[in-house]
């Protein structure tokens, strides 16, 4: 059944069961067979067919929800397994969001490492989506990311601090004297964003719709390309992990951003699935933690 839920996931993933036989290396034809002994296995209709188009079921819907989870963790344990079974170095795979400022990440890293030496630390960065998605999908263990969702029993959610949201703004621009900026007042400045291309559309309906930025967004692959934008003064950069400190050097400032007069508040959490057995996990998140705590 195993495969056969593979099958059902590309199809659904892709939208297609074309491509999802490309996909799978297998024929279309026998895509769709696979498709109806899992729905007879189960004894209920997962797609609904209509011409060149399908629709999921409410059970085909619950069924791929939980089903991804599943086949996820299926996966780590067979990795995991594997590892065992050939002496292997134990890996922990972090993520953190592209555009976090703060250095609370890296030092837990650093002094993770020194205690842990048979762990190797894998480091990515994403944004929001992404890192929800490698999570979800298994890709990661753990991420440090902000909370746009509401907490889900599926998985740990450790609160690491909550924080006043800054802006990074050139030094020479009159807003980097303010003692906070508005949202109001940065309509008509550039809004600069760190995000991978597949991300660009679902980050400024975030800063635009939720945060409320209304000026143009310009979009940037990394930081340091990001801050250079700024430095040129070609907008502000909205900054996650943004309380220290408040100016770097003499060309980029940090202010705090308010909204109808007050804070703009973000809160950062570490998110882990509850059922990951990856050995060390949990004492990387104490050390992650402490990291926060000392900045508070």
């Amino acid at each position: 059944m195993l495969k056969q839920i593979r099958y059902f996931q590309s199809v659904v993933r892709n939208q297609s069961f074309t491509e999802a036989a490309e996909e799978c290396f297998i024929s279309q034809s026998a895509i769709s067979q696979q498709i109806q002994a899992l729905e007879n296995e189960l004894g209920v209709q997962l797609i609904v067919r209509e011409k060149r188009k399908f629709f999921l079921t409410p059970a085909g819907e619950h069924f791929y929800q939980k089903s991804s989870v599943i086949l996820s963790e299926f996966e780590a344990l067979c990795r995991e397994t594997m590892r065992i079974g050939h002496n292997e170095q134990a890996e922990l795979r972090i993520g953190y969001l592209k555009s976090y400022g703060g250095n609370e990440i890296q030092l837990a890293v650093i002094d993770f490492s020194a205690k842990y030496l048979d762990v190797a630390v894998q480091i990515i960065t994403g944004n929001h989506e992404d890192l929800y998605d490698h999570l979800r999908l298994g890709k990661l263990d753990l991420v440090l990311n902000d909370q746009r969702r509401a907490f889900s029993d599926e998985y740990v959610n450790l609160l690491l601090t909550e924080s006043c949201c800054h802006i990074e703004i050139a030094s020479r621009n009159p807003i980097a004297d303010f003692e906070w900026v508005t949202t109001e007042q940065l309509r008509k400045i550039s809004c600069i964003l760190v995000a991978s291309q597949n991300q660009w559309e679902t980050e400024q309906t975030y800063y635009r719709d939720i945060v409320g930025f209304k000026g143009d967004f310009l979009f940037f692959d990394n930081l340091e390309e990001a801050r250079l934008m700024v430095v040129g003064g070609k907008g502000f950069m909205p900054i996650e992990g943004g309380e220290r400190p408040s100016q770097f050097g003499t060309t980029i400032s940090r202010v705090p951003l308010y909204k109808r007069g007050s804070p703009v508040h973000r809160r950062y959490c570490a998110f882990w699935k509850v059922n990951n057995s990856v050995s060390k996990l949990k004492e990387f998140s104490e050390i992650l933690k402490s990291k926060f705590n000392k900045g508070n």
